[in-house]
Formats: structure tokens, sequence, C-alpha cells
């Protein structure tokens, strides 16, 4: 029996013994390092991005940095530079290599200092083995033209505050007026989307790059269907405070958008699409807790699926992963990264390796710094843990 045979049969059955590493990608830092994306370059090398600087969109000093860790190897390269707008924050980032090789980054450039004022960025490269920084053919934006959502944004606000309609304050229905008013602009419909989470390539080539807008806590998907070179929008995912989705793709071609709660009920949100991202479901919560923290998700070679998470309605001190062997209806196990009284371990990216091993990077914060932190663990690792309560 090959060996290529013995490697795919052992991804398809799972592996019986747990394995897990995990390390720092570089010493604590005192800036803000935030917001990854990882990916498994053809050669078997792992590269991660990440933004660093003073602040968030509030300092224009930020960057994007990427970090590699060669194959077979245990230790990170030095951070170095894969993006930089002078005299402007470029924060949030995702990665992904196309069906051609071909590595993407994404980020958003804030023009100014807002998230309302993002404009998402991509990058590629076809030269990214050599040392340091992937050396980059082209760069463009993702603009989005959507389809004016106002009526069916407006409709929506109005089932929430029914539905809450207890519960809010003056400064909510402040809030909630002046959001009626963006809602109804082309500027703000138009401007603010950005990336959290990695693109889904779907089986006929198309290409979904997740969004968000906090401009109204809503969720978004560009679509390309020309490899990344241009981009339209699906229609919104419907729940005001879902946001930041990881899709994963069921064997019957439903996609299920998984979100970041930014809401009033600390539950991981969903939505359904049933015509390849052009459309979505309503958003509902599921069981699993969120306290308004970044999550994502991946299916398995096996068809499993993995999603990670924080763990709880308050706080990022625990980093969850769970599996769920029935496509999302249920998730039996589960098992902690991180779990810790103090710190924050939070916004992750989450990939399988070709070898069947999960990659996790986080935004990984103590008493004396920041860094990002790889974790390195199979299946069985996680199963070995306590049965999801």
């Amino acid at each position: 029996m090959n060996l290529t045979l013995c490697l795919s049969l052992a991804l398809l059955a799972g592996e019986a013994s747990p394995r897990h590493s995990a390390e720092l990608i570089f010493p604590l830092n005192n800036q803000h390092n935030h917001a990854s994306g990882v990916v498994e370059a053809p050669n078997g090398d792992l590269i991660v991005s990440w933004y660093r600087g003073e602040g968030e969109r509030s300092s224009d000093d930020v960057a994007v940095y990427g970090a590699r860790r060669r194959s077979g190897s245990e230790t990170w390269s030095e951070p170095f530079l894969m993006a930089d707008t002078p005299g402007f924050p470029d924060c949030n980032t995702c990665m992904m290599i196309d069906a051609d090789g071909r590595l993407h980054l994404f980020w958003p450039l804030v023009i100014a200092n807002s998230w309302e004022s993002c404009i998402t960025k991509q990058r590629t490269s076809t030269d990214y083995d050599s040392d340091g920084s992937p050396k980059w053919e082209g760069e463009s934006l993702v603009l989005l033209k959507p389809a004016d959502f106002a009526p069916a944004a407006n409709a929506e606000l109005d089932k929430l505050v029914e539905k809450y309609k207890l519960l809010l304050t003056d400064d909510l229905r402040a809030e909630i007026a002046e959001g009626r008013k963006k809602v109804a602009e082309k500027l703000y419909q138009r401007l603010g989307w950005q990336p959290r989470c990695k693109p889904t390539v779907l089986p006929s080539g198309r290409i979904l790059l997740p969004l968000y807008s906090d401009t109204y806590s809503l969720s978004i998907m560009a679509i390309s269907d020309d490899d990344g070179k241009t981009w339209y929008a699906s229609e919104p995912l419907l729940g005001f405070g879902a946001i930041q989705p990881a899709v994963v793709r069921r064997d019957n071609g439903e996609l299920v958008a998984y979100m970041r709660d930014n809401g009033i009920e600390n539950r991981i949100q969903t939505s359904v699409s049933k015509d390849d991202g052009l459309t979505w479901g309503p958003v509902t919560g599921m069981e699993l807790a969120n306290p308004g923290s970044g999550l994502d998700a991946v299916r398995l070679a096996n068809g499993h699926w993995a999603l990670i998470y924080n763990d709880g309605v308050t706080g990022r001190n625990r980093l969850a992963v769970s599996i769920s062997d029935d496509e999302g209806q249920t998730w039996k196990w589960k098992r902690y990264l991180e779990e810790e009284p103090e710190g924050s371990f939070h916004y992750p990216a989450i990939i399988q390796g070709k070898d069947g091993t999960l990659h996790a990077v986080y935004s990984y914060s103590v008493d004396g710094g920041e860094s990002m932190k790889h974790a390195a663990f199979n299946e069985a690792w996680v199963q070995a843990g306590a049965a999801a309560k």
C-alpha cells in the first residue's frame, strides 16, 4: 500500500492517538497584535498574518505582518511586513491559497480612523516560498455595490424593536434611529465592509469572502466567479449584531454561516444559504455561547466540522474547539485550547493541513504583552476531552 493511500485512509478513519502542541509565534510584544490568518503552502510551510500597531483603527501606524514556519521546523521566522499603507491603519487579516496555488491576502484599509470608513484590499502572490514577505504581484480593492437593502433591514429592525422593547434604553433608541438613517444611504451600504474569516471556495470554483460592517453590525458575502479578479455582493445576512461569518458547506450544497454575536443573546448566530451564497435565510442563535468575540470553522477531510470560539457569555479567557460529526446539527466533543482566569485568547483562525493536523492561530494577550499563538492538534485530541455539555 503506497504512502499516499495510507495517508488518505488515516485522514478518513481519524487518528487514534491524541496530538497537541502549542507555541508563541513571537515573544510578547508591547504593541497591539491581533486578527490572524493562516494558510498551509503547497510545500508544507505555514504562513500566518495579523496586524500590529499602537491601537486598531485609531492609530495610523497599524500594519499587516506575517511569519513563516518551515515544513518540519518547530520555530517561526521573525515577523515580516506584509502590507502597510502609510498614514492609514491596515487591520483584520485573512488568507487563502486558490486552486492555482496563488496566495491571497485580504485586509481592510481604514480611511478615517473609523470602522465605517473601511475599504477591503486584496494582494496576490505566486512567489511566496522564499524567506520574508511574499513577492506581491497584484493589489486590488474588493468594492461592493449591494442592491438596496434598506426596506428589508428596516423590517428586521422593526421585529427586533418589538421583541426587545422593554429592554431598550434611550441611548439604544437613538442608535437605532441613526442606523435607520445610514441604512438608507448608498455611501454606507457600499463602504465599511471588512473581512475577518477566511474565504470559502465552492465546488464550482466560486469564492465567498465573508465580510461584515460595524456601521450596521451586519454581514454580507463578497462573491467572485473569476478567481478573485472581480467581486459582487450577496444579499446581506439580516441579523443585527451577527458579524464576522465563517462559512462551511454541507454535502447537500447548503452553506452554514457561523457568526459572532454583537447583540444581546450571547449565542453564536447562524444562517443558511441554499443557492451558493447569493441569499441567506433567517439569522438565529444556536446553543453555543458567545461573548461578542470572533470565531472560525473548518470542514475536515473526513466530513466532520470543527468550530473554534470563546466559550462563555462574558470574557475571552476560554478558547474552545468543538467537533460535529453531523454537519453542525450537534457538537458532541469540546476541548479548551486556553482556559485561564486572566488573559484574552481570541479572534482565532483554523485550517486543516494535508496530513490531517488542525492548525489554530489566535491573538494571545496576557500580563507582559501580546503575541499570536499557534496550536497544532488532531481531532482525536479534541475527542479525548470531556464530551460537550
